[in-house]
């Protein structure tokens, strides 16, 4: 099963039908992107399942659905056991961005989380979980593919938001702050923070 999101709604993929109350089945093959995207931003839907008989081809038949774009980011620890948080757009984040030509996506997740925070010295630990979301661009909708790493460093100096970006605040946030700041956050992000 996997997670879309569209905002903090949840697209799922599954080869289960679901319908109940503020939930909709419908059948991939058959659906277009948009019209399911405006029906969970415009209606109370809380959930969209779009399903599939065959498991294994569930996600490679939704990502012919959109363009899809590629992006690698860091979960980044530091020695005292805080985890490295950005402020972008009125919610707090973890730094991201798109590959570039000729990088492997380690490569770009490292880069980006060094351009967006001053953060130096990462080394990636271990994969995490890859999240998905939908957002607009020039009129058309694009699935967001993150592929995201746990990330240690011993970097200790000034941390500098990357300000044209929109990056106003990079925070190294404990256990207590990290929950607060998850209030004001992306449903992507909270898988992750589990």
């Amino acid at each position: 099963m996997y997670k879309i999101f569209v905002g903090d709604k949840p697209i799922i993929l599954s080869t289960t039908t679901v319908n109940k109350p503020g939930v909709k089945s419908y059948k991939l093959k058959k659906v277009f992107l948009r019209n399911i995207v405006r029906k969970l931003n415009n209606s109370s839907l809380e959930k969209v399942y779009l399903v599939h008989k065959n498991e294994e081809k569930l996600l490679k038949k939704f990502l012919k659905k959109a363009p899809n774009v590629i992006a690698g980011g860091g979960k980044v620890y530091n020695t005292k056991g805080k985890v490295l948080f950005i402020f972008r757009n009125g919610k707090w984040d973890l730094p991201k961005g798109k590959i570039e030509k000729g990088e492997s996506i380690e490569e770009t997740a490292v880069r980006e989380v060094e351009e967006e925070t001053g953060v130096k010295r990462l080394k990636i630990v271990k994969p995490l979980e890859t999240t998905y979301h939908i957002f607009k661009r020039r009129g058309r909708y694009r699935i967001k593919i993150t592929y995201w790493f746990e990330m240690q460093t011993k970097f200790e100096g000034k941390l500098y938001p990357q300000e044209k970006e929109g990056i106003t605040k990079v925070k190294w946030l404990g256990k207590k702050k990290t929950q607060k700041a998850l209030q004001n956050s992306y449903s992507n992000i909270k898988i992750l923070m589990k």
